[in-house]
């Protein structure tokens, strides 16, 4: 059966709107790509029995796609930068049980978005899946919604990550600047955060522009660096503290330092951290279609690399947790980051200056790749024309093979949004909040999808009859921490530390309804067919029939 035979069904089933269908019909018009079957790898005939045309070069290997998964997490750095939270929460025993406890949730969402990334791997990652999980006529709204929420996480991610780098490097300078009576000698403003997060956006921005081989070889280093800075900081710590912590103060005294009652409520925000670090899962499916074996090394990358950060994070922070000391000393240390502060009193300056130097190199690896994953997702979005300029963002460089303008705009996003910093950090805190409730919930919504048409189709990766109890839990962790995340993390409630996330996520959400009914309603019809495959032998130039269920 030929693709325009279904068009009119497609049309008749969707939607009845005059917009809708004009739309289609729009869409259905555009010159696709069409390919014999046999002149196609494995991997690209999928893609193309997908929809899409194979533009870039396949270069990600299983070592590279398990580094870069590992990468987004940025597991020892992220511990460092949010330790904060859990010892204000409920002191070290909130940062001990909730990595365990939320760790375990995290994973079910991990393992979820790994089995959808396996059945449709394209770089749309869990966007593109509405397209097959949810009923024709529904397909544009739902595709709409979650592709805003990944985008709006995608760039909040990167801002935050970046603003984290400037935050560890102006550290590390204050570690070696020296002690004053008050501080260190050193202590950087807003501008030079600011100024160092923008400098590092541009850094990571140019690496991006590279050529995906290039890419590939930066990643593949990082699993064997990272493991070596988490195993190392763990022994030096453990052997060189001379005041550590009891073990029934680490996992049984709950000292809640937020202002919240009961402590058994504040020791919840110790949920926090993990969720910031345990997040992005769909990061290695937005490179999809630059790995080879996507549907097997995508999903395995996802699980191996989330179960590696939910282990040596647990680990981790038991470590730290030992090596707190005085908790009401880190929560006022003048470097702001009270990991820093744990490795200057138990290493001293010149070895907290270089474990804190390691985390920032860490966060540049994550920075790195988040952005080329923030960078395919906005391709991909651009190339189901869901946002302006589409033709723009959806271009690929000839020579390097990378998205280079897809690059640029969310590294321009990324400065733009840790601009604000200038001005108010709670402000733009309130935007890194919605960092981890954007994605999560773009991922959710899949999942829902899944669970309540059943239309989903396994790939390779798939859980069985676990399959629909994980991705219930998936969703109800979700719902239970979103509601954490918009709290003030901190009472009395001041317009200092509010948190601003919910304002955020709401006007990000009206955002995206008023646009859809201003504009996207008339030319958005999901995610698109760009390609078409023939059949091997076919003589009548009919194309075989694309997927289950063809979309304009």
């Amino acid at each position: 059966m030929s693709l325009s035979a279904a068009e009119p069904e497609t049309i008749k089933g969707r939607r009845k709107s005059s917009a809708a269908q004009k739309a289609l019909e729009k869409a259905s018009e555009r010159p696709v790509t069409t390919f014999e079957a046999s002149e196609l790898s494995e991997e690209d005939r999928k893609l193309a029995e997908l929809g899409y045309v194979q533009v870039y070069k396949r270069e990600f290997s299983w070592l590279s796609c398990i580094s870069f998964a590992m990468s987004i997490s940025g597991l020892y750095a992220s511990v460092a930068t949010t330790f904060v939270y859990p010892l204000e929460a409920g002191g070290a025993s909130s940062a001990v049980w909730c990595w365990l406890i939320s760790g375990a949730g995290c994973m079910c969402i991990a393992i979820s978005v790994s089995e959808l990334a396996s059945a449709y791997p394209t770089s749309g990652g869990l966007y593109f899946t509405c397209k097959y999980l949810v009923p024709d006529r529904w397909v544009p709204e739902i595709s709409w919604l979650c592709g805003w929420f990944n985008v709006l996480g995608q760039v909040a991610g990167l801002a935050s990550t970046e603003y984290g780098c400037a935050q560890l490097l102006l550290a590390a300078v204050s570690l070696a600047s020296g002690p004053t009576s008050d501080g260190f000698r050193y202590m950087p403003t807003a501008r030079q955060t600011v100024g160092v997060s923008a400098a590092v956006t541009v850094m990571h921005s140019a690496l991006n522009s590279l050529n995906t081989s290039y890419l590939e070889r930066i990643t593949r280093s990082y699993v064997i660096f990272h493991i070596g800075v988490l195993v190392s900081c763990c022994i030096t710590l453990l052997v060189m503290c001379d005041y550590k912590s009891s073990s029934s103060y680490v996992w049984t005294e709950v000292v809640p330092d937020s202002g919240w009652a009961p402590p058994g409520w504040s020791f919840l925000f110790g949920f926090l951290s993990v969720s910031w670090t345990m997040t992005d899962y769909d990061a290695t499916a937005h490179i999809a279609e630059e790995i080879k074996n996507p549907e097997i090394k995508a999903p395995w990358s996802i699980t191996i690399a989330l179960a590696f950060t939910y282990i040596g994070g647990w680990l981790f922070t038991i470590v730290l947790s030992y090596c707190t000391g005085d908790v009401d000393t880190l929560l006022e240390t003048p470097l702001g980051q009270p990991v820093a502060q744990i490795f200057y009193n138990v290493i001293g300056p010149t070895g907290g200056t270089i474990f804190t130097v390691f985390a920032f190199i860490v966060l540049n690896f994550t920075g790195m790749t988040g952005m080329q994953a923030g960078a395919r997702t906005f391709f991909a979005v651009a190339r189901d024309e869901m946002i302006p300029l589409s033709r723009i963002w959806a271009k690929v460089n000839k020579t390097t093979h990378t998205p280079l303008y897809s690059v640029w705009l969310i590294s321009c996003a990324a400065i733009c949004i840790n601009l604000i910093g200038l001005g108010s950090y709670t402000a733009i805190a309130a935007i890194f909040n919605v960092t981890a409730i954007a994605l999560d919930w773009s991922y959710c919504i899949p999942i829902l999808c899944k669970m309540i048409y059943g239309q989903f189709k396994p790939g390779p990766f798939y859980l069985g009859k676990a399959s629909f109890f994980i991705n219930l839990w998936a969703v109800i962790w979700t719902l239970f921490v979103s509601i954490i995340f918009i709290l003030p993390t901190i009472r009395p409630v001041t317009a200092e530390n509010m948190n601003y996330a919910s304002v955020i996520l709401a006007g990000m959400s009206i955002f995206a309804v008023i646009y859809w009914y201003a504009g996207g309603r008339f030319y958005y019809t999901g995610p698109r067919v760009k390609a078409q495959l023939l059949d091997e032998g076919d003589t009548t130039n009919t194309v075989s029939r694309l997927t289950e269920k063809p979309v304009a």
